[in-house]
């Protein structure tokens, strides 16, 4: 008998995000509506290709192609140096998240063709 595939839920994408923030020392969004966005985008994408694919960019399709905008994504830790927040607005540093502030757009780092 085949095993059933899983099913990741956005409590399984909360789980997720919560996880690398803590371990990278980050805040997430505090606006939770959007907050549950995120998370249905992470676990529509986890559900489709695999993996956690940014939630606010275009997927190849191809883990090896996407492999640089897998949560967090490459251009994650320069957003948050230069911006205190990624592309997203999932994470925020401690310092931007305590301003008050709320993200704002990021240029797109990541380049149109790989």
């Amino acid at each position: 008998m085949a095993k059933a595939k899983k099913i990741w839920t956005k409590a399984d994408a909360q789980k997720f995000a919560e996880m690398v923030a803590k371990k990278q020392g980050w805040k997430l969004n505090r606006d939770t509506e959007f907050l549950g966005m995120l998370y249905e985008g992470l676990a529509t994408n986890r559900n489709r290709y695999g993996y956690y694919c940014c939630p606010c960019r275009d997927s190849d399709e191809d883990k090896n192609l996407d492999k640089d905008i897998i949560c967090p994504c490459d251009y994650c830790r320069p957003d948050m140096d230069e911006f205190g927040h990624c592309f997203c607005g999932l994470y925020l540093t401690k310092e931007f998240y305590e301003s008050g502030k709320e993200p704002q757009g990021v240029p797109e780092r990541r380049p149109f063709e790989l």
